[in-house]
């Protein structure tokens, strides 16, 4: 799972050594801490997909996720990323992910030839 934060970027995977455990990953040192507070144990892996790691509870986990959506004050997500390349990043995503979409932000009708969503 991909999580995005105003001040983080965050994957989440499951562990392949405790299935009460989820590895936390990040691309930028300190998004793992600046979600999880400064006392969160992160790896550090060079060359790895996700270099820093942290192991955390499942629960933890959860909790602090649900923490951060219920704690939401902005009314636009890009605009509330302060970091230019976390902001840049994200709007790539976000026109990436504007092309699922049948009729395109700011379009008013279908676009020819649309490939309907995959099989779930």
């Amino acid at each position: 799972m991909w999580i995005c934060l105003s001040d983080s970027f965050l994957s989440i995977v499951n562990s392949d050594q405790d299935p009460t455990v989820l590895m936390v990953r990040a691309r930028h040192k300190g998004d793992v801490e600046a979600v999880f507070g400064p006392e969160t144990q992160v790896t550090t892996i060079p060359g790895r997909d996700h270099q820093f790691r942290a192991f955390l509870r499942r629960d933890i986990v959860g909790m602090v996720i649900a923490q951060a959506i219920t704690q939401i004050a902005y009314f636009n997500f890009k605009n509330s990323v302060k970091d230019p390349y976390l902001h840049d990043a994200y709007a790539q995503v976000w026109g990436v992910m504007a092309d699922l979409q049948e009729i395109r932000p700011c379009d008013t009708e279908p676009r020819q030839g649309f490939r309907k969503h995959p099989v779930r």
